[in-house]
């Protein structure tokens, strides 16, 4: 369940004007959270490369809870897609900035996602609530 809600929190992140449209006083908020949103993106960027693993380690669950793993899968792929557009600045200063290669390839695949980062958003704000929604229905 508290990756579903972390999941949503990180889309909201991604997502600012779907948060301000709903609530128009968050933008105090959002600036307080702002200086520490590199390193929100690269912990999460980590967090979901390491359950992308993860279940691809475990991938005999698929065979016994189909729907768990699907949803194990896509939200932890979610979060390392958010997690890299939020904490690309910090990812590039520490892991990107020794290989000149891997920061060009890295600014050419943000340069994919920015123009996509509101949907992402939502998409990591649905998938949230559907992680929390299979934790109840599956445990």
């Amino acid at each position: 369940m508290i990756y579903g809600i972390t999941l949503i929190i990180l889309g909201l992140l991604a997502a600012p004007s779907l948060l301000l449209a709903k609530k128009p006083d968050a933008q105090q908020y959002l600036e307080k959270i702002t200086p520490y949103q590199g390193w929100i993106g690269l912990i999460f960027c980590f967090w979901g490369i390491w359950g992308v693993i993860q279940a691809v380690l475990n991938i005999e669950i698929l065979s016994t809870w189909p729907i768990w793993w699907i949803t194990w899968i896509s939200s932890s792929a979610v979060e390392a897609v958010l997690g890299f557009i939020l904490g690309y600045g910090m990812i590039s200063k520490l892991v990107l900035s020794k290989n000149e290669e891997a920061m060009k390839k890295g600014a050419e695949l943000l340069a994919k996602l920015a123009p996509i980062q509101g949907k992402l958003g939502l998409v990591g704000v649905g998938v949230g609530v559907w992680v929390i929604v299979a934790s109840i229905l599956f445990y």
